[in-house]
């Protein structure tokens, strides 16, 4: 029984654990969301000569963790009101991504899921066999600004086939949108931003102005976050200490209890 009960403890604390997803503020999470999307836009095939570098942007996060937390695999259903979605830009991109369990989410495999639908879009004819549009707002070479944001979603992905399950959501929103009808993603050309001003690094365009980081003071109003937020040093400290309290005072009163018995 004492076996059992720590056996179960143990298995417990790593699967909660390991279902911690991170914050739109953690640092490495933004810079894997802007790697993966630059990596993929300065390696297209036609080249792009108008390929513009993307950079993060806070209110696009804070617009996809907003949307996030609705888990259902649908688009949001505010973009077309742009000034619900972004305080300043004049449109707004998105792509979704959604697994189970939770544990599978990575920014780079989510990314690559989006990439990987490259093998279904023809430039020359701009035209997809399958689904590709994840891939082509991935590459719009006008979108410059990306945020991104993953949720647990312990009641499952609505519209998924977990619904039922433990899943996760992954958003990423882009300004300007792009998967614009009838338009091709860039313009291909001689690689190296011959078509853009400023500086060139990677096959990307870029300029100091546009890639400057900016900070807002902004929520949606359709959040539907708790008015109460979770307490992630309840969550991160207490928790844990609870669990230790209840593992040790299981190896130590079972015994006796058994032995009662």
């Amino acid at each position: 029984m004492k076996s059992a009960v720590r056996t179960f403890l143990w298995a417990w604390t790593i699967l909660h654990y390991s279902a911690a997803l991170p914050e739109i503020t953690d640092g490495e999470f933004i810079k894997e969301c802007v790697r993966g999307h630059n990596e993929a836009r300065s390696s297209v095939s036609p080249p792009a000569s108008d390929m513009l570098n993307m950079t993060w942007d806070e209110a696009l996060a804070i617009t996809a963790r907003a949307w996030a937390r609705h888990c259902v695999y649908e688009h949001n259903s505010y973009l077309k009101d742009v000034r619900r979605v972004h305080p300043t830009f004049s449109s707004v991109g998105e792509n979704i991504w959604a697994g189970y369990p939770p544990s599978s989410f990575h920014v780079t495999g989510a990314i690559k899921n989006w990439v990987d639908e490259k093998q279904f879009y023809n430039y020359s004819s701009n035209i997809c066999t399958k689904v590709c549009g994840h891939y082509t707002q991935v590459v719009w070479g006008s979108s410059f600004k990306v945020g991104c944001a993953v949720q647990l979603c312990p009641n499952g992905v609505q519209g998924t086939s977990f619904a039922s399950k433990e899943g996760a959501i992954f958003l990423c929103n882009y300004a300007t949108a792009g998967n614009v009808n009838g338009r091709q993603p860039y313009t291909s050309g001689a690689a190296g931003c011959s078509r853009c001003e400023g500086t060139c690094e990677r096959n990307l365009c870029g300029n100091q102005e546009r890639d400057s980081q900016k900070s807002y003071n902004w929520t949606p109003d359709w959040d539907p976050a708790p008015t109460n937020p979770i307490n992630y040093v309840t969550i991160l400290v207490a928790r844990p200490i609870g669990l230790i309290a209840t593992f040790i005072a299981a190896a130590t009163f079972l015994p006796t209890y058994a032995q009662e018995e």
